[in-house]
């Protein structure tokens, strides 16, 4: 089986550190790959003018670092009422004019979720809206990926729309903008009864500019667990998708900095048996 080297797996910093504080973290770890939340506190979207991204920008090529943007799954993109569906809109693309300033190579968005009674109606405004801003990240030359949600208990209310395969290709397959690919989160697989198997099988791999890592266990309920403490077939995985021609980076998301930084090293190790 190939190897894959460290620099193909990035850290999913999330919310843990101040945007200038991540690239200076991931510059002394050697850390190549870095995706982040622009939603609160020091790095809010609305704080990222001229000034503080060309400083931004220096910073990451000076460490050699490729920035990803991941939007908040709270934020409903099939939101349909009125005043609170345009302020979706305006979401989006604050995040697409903040990745141009920041020169973020990608940002992973999502399909939204519903509330068991609307979903065709969820579905359609989400893919609408997933339209329209791929249109937007095109004229500005931004890479969007639509990433696989989790599953919720069948009793609850709220359900994550594009959990399933068939949900997640519904999606992706009306939206053929070249600035719409896909971001698969493999943990997620896990969650449902296709597996990720299922998910490799069916997926357009090409469309796949990322693969998101977290343990977890096989039918259960949505958790970012350390490698080893679910029982996620992470050698499988790796073997699958290099097998397949897979070339582009994965994504640590799980636990402390410090916990996916020393499994970038373990997955390269699982990568050779």
């Amino acid at each position: 089986m190939p190897t894959i080297p460290t620099e193909r797996i990035g850290i999913d910093v999330g919310r843990k550190l101040p945007l200038e504080d991540a690239i200076d973290w991931a510059g002394r770890h050697d850390v190549g790959i870095i995706d982040i939340q622009l939603d609160t506190g020091a790095n809010v979207v609305t704080s990222i003018d001229q000034s503080r991204a060309h400083a931004i920008r220096r910073s990451c090529d000076h460490h050699d670092i490729r920035l990803g943007l991941h939007t908040l799954s709270a934020v409903n993109v099939a939101e349909y009422a009125p005043l609170v569906a345009e302020a979706v809109d305006a979401y989006l693309k604050a995040y697409i004019d903040a990745a141009v300033l920041l020169g973020a190579e990608w940002i992973v968005v999502h399909a939204g979720f519903h509330f068991s009674a609307d979903i065709t109606q969820r579905m359609q405004a989400g893919l609408d809206r997933l339209r329209r801003v791929a249109d937007y990240a095109d004229h500005r030359s931004v890479l969007l990926l639509l990433e696989n949600l989790n599953k919720e208990p069948p009793d609850a209310e709220v359900h994550y729309l594009a959990h399933t395969i068939e949900e997640w290709r519904w999606f992706y397959e009306k939206l053929d903008s070249p600035a719409l690919q896909l971001s698969f989160t493999a943990n997620h697989a896990h969650l449902v009864p296709e597996g990720v198997e299922g998910f490799l099988n069916t997926i357009p791999l090409p469309r796949v500019r990322e693969v998101r890592l977290a343990d977890c266990f096989r039918n259960g309920h949505e958790q970012h667990l350390n490698p080893g403490e679910g029982d996620f077939d992470f050698p499988a995985l790796f073997k699958a998708l290099e097998a397949k021609g897979y070339t582009s980076h994965y994504m640590n998301a799980f636990g402390s900095l410090d916990d996916m930084l020393k499994a970038r090293d373990l997955f390269a190790e699982m990568a050779l048996d």
